[in-house]
């Protein structure tokens, strides 16, 4: 348990990936009334979310989840001026935490990388802080764990290699699911068969590969 369990969050930003990550807390059992979301625009959002389109004059909540595009930081951050959350976490690519804290003083700042299948609970979502107490660490990993897999990466700079593995991942698997099927069809399977073929030999020997002992390279000889 951490202090900050049922602190209000105010989510800034909340495109695909921010909106994926809120409706998984609130299909997890999140309150909905502890998120406040700030956008510029109309937002698409779970029943009893708070939406507002500036930050608001109140006091400031226990966690602020910045998940703006990365080149909207400088844009984003004279509107928190004055804001100092007790825990920032961003998943804003490429923006390291010095970088982060020059512009928004928090107590604890934590780099997030989630990946496209959290928005079903099953995705990874890597985290980097470079300080960061145990309070603060069950409160992160609270946020994360409803979204898939959590992995603490202890070097700032691997996080370019995990974007690569993880965060670009999935595309290489559609496509792979996508060639999967096209070989299928090509050799006289329906279209839609040939799909759901493919489909469900990834799925299958994701859950075989998971499961197993054996390394994926021994699974596959």
């Amino acid at each position: 348990m951490s202090a900050l369990d049922q602190a209000p969050i105010w989510l800034v930003g909340c495109g695909n990936m921010g909106g994926a990550m809120l409706r998984r807390w609130i299909a997890a059992g999140m309150e909905p009334g502890r998120v406040t979301v700030i956008t510029r625009g109309d937002a698409d959002l779970p029943v009893g979310v708070r939406h507002v389109n500036a930050v608001p004059d109140e006091a400031p909540p226990g966690i602020v989840v910045l998940a703006v595009k990365p080149q909207q930081l400088d844009v984003v951050a004279p509107q928190l001026d004055g804001v100092r959350p007790t825990l920032l976490v961003s998943i804003l690519a490429g923006v390291e935490v010095a970088a982060l804290r020059a512009r928004i003083p928090a107590t604890t700042i934590v780099r997030a990388m989630p990946n496209l299948p959290v928005a079903i609970g099953k995705g990874v979502t890597a985290l980097f802080a470079d300080a960061i107490d145990a309070d603060m660490r069950g409160a992160v990993e609270a946020l994360a764990m409803p979204l898939g897999l959590v992995e603490w990466i202890d070097d700032e700079a691997q996080f370019d290699a995990v974007t690569a593995l993880a965060g670009c991942g999935p595309g290489f698997v559609f496509r792979f699911a996508d060639a999967l099927a096209q070989a299928g069809t090509a050799l006289g399977l329906p279209a839609d068969q040939a799909a759901r073929l493919a489909i469900a030999t990834l799925e299958g020997s994701a859950i075989m590969a998971r499961g197993s002992a054996e390394t994926p390279a021994t699974l596959a000889d």
